[in-house]
């Protein structure tokens, strides 16, 4: 403190000792649940024993949970009950396992069908037509907005390639899908009335 004034001397002072209480209460928290830790593991491992029964599985579980809760020891909240945080990430991080093998499984069924097929883009769902009632409603739009929706919706064309297509702007063609759809939805809503009514 030799080069400094007695002004600054005291902030110093005064903003180690505001620091010190915060550093002390966090350092305290972190021993909490290292403790928990060690406290809780006999019994973190029973229940990941019950939940996975495999007792591999079980370690494993337990040591992911462990290595989770140092990772985000941060959000742990001192005074707080450690077993009900320990467990709740316990269960966490089970049924992301779960998921994960769900997963794996689905992926492998599909590959022992067709070995080749992770090559393979995944095939737009095969739509033959339209039923008589709707392409009559859709023929009936306005030229306009009846080629939009045909572009985008039938063909699956991005809104811009739509409008290359159309030699308009994209935001036209957005306004004139949602349009034709308005129309085409109130055109569909009104014959169906109508065949209630002759019903």
């Amino acid at each position: 403190m030799f080069g400094i004034g007695l002004a600054e001397a005291c902030c110093m002072t005064t903003n180690a000792a505001r620091t010190a209480p915060r550093t002390n209460r966090r350092n305290t928290q972190l021993t909490e649940l290292r403790a928990a830790l060690v406290t809780f593991s006999a019994d973190l491992y029973a229940r990941a024993l019950r939940l996975s029964r495999n007792a591999a599985q079980a370690e494993d579980l337990v040591q992911d949970t462990m290595e989770r809760a140092m990772k985000f020891e941060s959000h742990f909240i001192g005074g707080t009950n450690a077993r009900a945080w320990l467990f709740q990430i316990l269960f966490s991080v089970f049924i992301t396992r779960c998921r994960r093998v769900r997963r794996e499984y689905k992926a492998l069924g599909v590959l022992a069908s067709d070995p080749c097929s992770w090559t393979l883009p995944e095939s737009a769902p095969v739509m033959n037509d339209l039923t008589p009632a709707l392409r009559h409603e859709l023929d009936q739009l306005p030229e306009s907005f009846r080629r939009a929706l045909e572009l985008v919706d039938l063909q699956e064309l991005s809104y811009k390639d739509a409008a290359d297509s159309m030699g308009v702007p994209v935001g036209t063609v957005m306004s004139r899908l949602h349009r034709g759809r308005k129309l085409l939805a109130g055109a569909l809503k009104d014959s169906q009335a109508e065949l209630q009514l002759a019903a």
